[in-house]
């Protein structure tokens, strides 16, 4: 079970909050979600403790939680994780609730990658979601500055953590 807090603009597309139900059980906890209006249009999600972004192509808004875990997978294979990990984390996202925002914190965050996104855009197109993910998951990150500062980096760490049993 994880759970996506979402913008206003994601939960109207994708039918509303969910029911009120228990807390995540994944490594990676919490999920944020937003739209990005650009043809076609995404979503941008970032994990709440590591920052880390992802982009997904919104429509249809019916399918995006089953695409976007999809895409964990692939996001995550691309950093070059440990296969044991990927696969505890996919195994945990087979349900799901979604809620409405609940941290300013990351959404300043979403509001930074969005604009940093925009800016990749410009200088040469986004031709591949996956390549943007990974751009963006190298930039410094304020809210992070007590621990490895990158969500690239944060992401190993705590994948080297939940392995090590810690």
């Amino acid at each position: 079970m994880f759970v996506i807090h979402a913008t206003k603009k994601v939960l109207d597309r994708c039918g509303g909050p969910s029911p009120a139900g228990g807390p995540t059980t994944t490594a990676l906890g919490a999920w944020y979600a937003t739209v990005l209006f650009w043809q076609p249009q995404l979503a941008l999600f970032v994990n709440e403790p590591t920052r880390l972004p992802l982009f997904v192509r919104l429509a249809p808004a019916a399918t995006l939680v089953a695409r976007f875990v999809n895409d964990v997978g692939v996001v995550l294979a691309a950093h070059d994780l440990d296969p044991r990990f990927i696969d505890s984390e996919l195994a945990e996202m087979t349900e799901h609730r979604l809620e409405k925002t609940a941290s300013r914190s990351v959404l300043g965050t979403m509001n930074d990658f969005s604009y940093l996104a925009d800016v990749h855009r410009e200088q040469g197109g986004v031709d591949d979601l996956v390549d943007l993910s990974l751009n963006l998951a190298h930039t410094p990150c304020g809210p992070l500055s007590s621990g490895h500062g990158f969500p690239d980096l944060e992401l190993k760490a705590l994948a080297a953590r939940v392995l090590d049993g810690g």
